[in-house]
């Protein structure tokens, strides 16, 4: 049983669930600390926490289901559970329907808008799955499935959106965006022969590596635009600077000629940054004069 756990944490790499969940956390934070002056409750935080691991499982689900084939075909891919059988895809459907319920049941317990949205959240998450099939552009669409994150906390707590949380959902899209890039630069032979698009295959590693690099500069841009925004206090600035700072250690891991570091570009670096993204803006927002 401890096994068939892990197959199926291996399957949704629950472990990433660190990449936009921060940012949605930042949401909620910022939610309460504008419209009431106060701090989101227990239950609030619980039930968004849920409701972003939900959605996340089944969304990772169903994107090992749609690209089975390609898994199977892809050598860096092709020890995954249903690529291997160590799990079935009745299973994979099985456990999709049980984290889509669990989704729903969470923002019902959020508020009614939370409850209305949640459709075409998952809509926008399953979407893109498919769009490696026919668009280089598939890395923002990743981008924008995580980047909706924080708006969706904000609704979670207020029940309404403001605009300036469309701020960091762009930068969200741009962060995931970029090193998606990145990590895609692995698949361009495959892409290239499986017939799957992505900016690599477009416009060669080098080229790419710039795009992603541009990506991460926006990010920085549209994070220091926000805290203008909320005229948020030090803590909020020196977080957007180690978020600079971390962008530029992982872009220096890895050059055209070699991408032997990309693993440690894509997980140890992107989950610092999260982490720390949250953790500066989270003081920001104790010392915030609202």
């Amino acid at each position: 049983m401890p096994g068939h756990i892990r197959t199926v944490l291996e399957m949704i790499k629950f472990e990433h669930s660190v990449f936009a969940l921060p940012f949605a956390l930042t949401g909620a934070l910022l939610a309460a600390r504008t419209t009431r002056h106060a701090w989101p409750t227990l239950w609030q935080l619980l039930w968004i926490i849920l409701a972003m691991v939900a959605a996340r499982s089944a969304a990772m689900t169903v994107n090992r289901i749609v690209d089975l084939r390609y898994d199977r075909e892809n050598p860096r891919t092709r020890q995954r559970a249903l690529a291997t059988g160590a799990l079935s895809i009745s299973f994979a459907w099985f456990f999709t329907l049980i984290a889509v319920a669990v989704f729903l049941v969470a923002a019902w317990q959020l508020n009614p808008l939370a409850l209305k949205l949640a459709p075409l959240a998952l809509a926008i998450l399953f979407f893109y799955s498919f769009t490696k099939r026919f668009t280089n552009w598939s890395h923002l669409f990743l981008g924008f499935a995580l980047g909706i994150s924080p708006a969706a906390a904000w609704i979670a707590i207020t029940g309404s959106l403001d605009l300036r949380m469309l701020v960091l959902c762009a930068a969200v899209t741009l962060w995931v965006g970029g090193f998606d890039v990145l990590y895609a630069c692995q698949d361009i032979e495959f892409d290239q022969r499986a017939g799957l698009f992505s900016i690599p295959r477009r416009f060669g590693i080098a080229n790419a590596l710039l795009i992603a690099r541009s990506m991460h500069v926006g990010l920085v841009l549209l994070l220091g635009l926000l805290a203008a925004a909320f005229g948020l206090p030090w803590p909020a600035w020196l977080g957007v600077a180690v978020v600079a700072a971390l962008l530029l250690y992982e872009h220096s891991l890895v050059n055209a000629n070699d991408l032997s570091r990309l693993d440690a570009a894509f997980f140890t670096v992107n989950g610092y940054i999260s982490l720390l993204f949250l953790l500066f803006w989270g003081a920001a927002a104790a010392v915030w004069r609202v």
